[in-house]
């Protein structure tokens, strides 16, 4: 399956669940759209689907005549998730072949349009979405996000020797909170440690994309659907991940610059 008029598509995966993979992915959005590119967001985590409360994407998904979903648009990015076409309460219970199957119609019957990047949020771990992903669509890389501490890092590892076999670049490491700093006294605290991420990448030889602080802002504007990253560069974290958009989508370059012969115009090639 290929999805015309999208160039690029990166999945952002972690080893284990707890490690901001949906706020960051949410950010890293808004931060490349807001360098004038054109930016899908599809939440892949079926079963704790949070991307459109983290966006305020609260609909409406429209059906055109031929059953195909145009995506509802917030903060520039188009976005689809199961959490949009569930009742808000109704719990996912579903098996791997149910999964599959709602995997597919999300690339199938959404229409992107013309994009850069499609990003998609995975769901922790080494398990369906992603094999239905890496076996339905060419993808262009995997981001990686994990925390500081040793036991973050040797579960992200094993997320890294997934895409290893299934021959997907790794386009790099992000080390999420990282840091806090006091708001009053200004003093830094490392509470997960720190630097574990890029000293990782660096033996993996894997780009390290950049680092996020634990910051209080974040989890306030995502539980209020705004992204840290709509703001200007002046916040530490906003500043962290319009850096790291940036990195990513010099790594992207990169990437499609070294297969440059195997792709087709306007086509993402595996």
């Amino acid at each position: 399956m290929y999805l015309r008029g999208v160039l690029n598509t990166i999945v952002v995966a972690s080893g284990k669940g707890g490690v901001g993979k949906s706020t960051l992915t949410a950010n890293l959005t808004v931060a490349l759209m807001q360098t004038g590119a054109r930016v899908g967001l599809m939440d892949a985590d079926l079963y704790g689907p949070c991307i459109p409360t983290l966006m305020a994407a609260d609909g409406p998904v429209r059906y055109g005549e031929d059953g195909k979903v145009t995506p509802p648009v917030s903060y520039g990015v188009k976005i689809i998730s199961m959490g949009l076409l569930l009742p808000k309460n109704e719990a996912a219970i579903w098996r791997g072949a149910t999964l599959h199957k709602i995997i597919l119609e999300l690339l199938a019957d959404v229409k992107w349009g013309e994009l850069d990047y499609l990003l998609m949020d995975l769901p922790p771990g080494t398990g369906d979405v992603q094999l239905t992903l890496r076996q339905s669509i060419p993808l262009t890389g995997a981001v990686i996000v994990c925390t500081p501490q040793d036991v973050a890092l040797r579960v992200a590892y094993k997320a890294i020797l997934m895409f290893h076999r299934f021959k997907v670049p790794i386009l790099g490491i992000i080390e999420n909170m990282s840091y806090h700093s006091c708001a009053r006294c200004g003093q830094r605290e490392e509470i997960f440690g720190h630097g574990g991420a890029r000293e990782f990448s660096e033996q993996a030889e894997i780009p390290f994309l950049g680092a996020v602080p634990l910051d209080a802002a974040i989890r306030v504007q995502s539980d209020q659907g705004k992204p840290v990253a709509l703001g200007s560069g002046g916040h530490p974290a906003a500043r962290a991940f319009h850096e790291i958009a940036g990195r990513l989508a010099a790594r992207i370059g990169i990437v499609n610059a070294a297969r440059a012969p195997e792709r087709e115009p306007g086509v993402a090639r595996p």
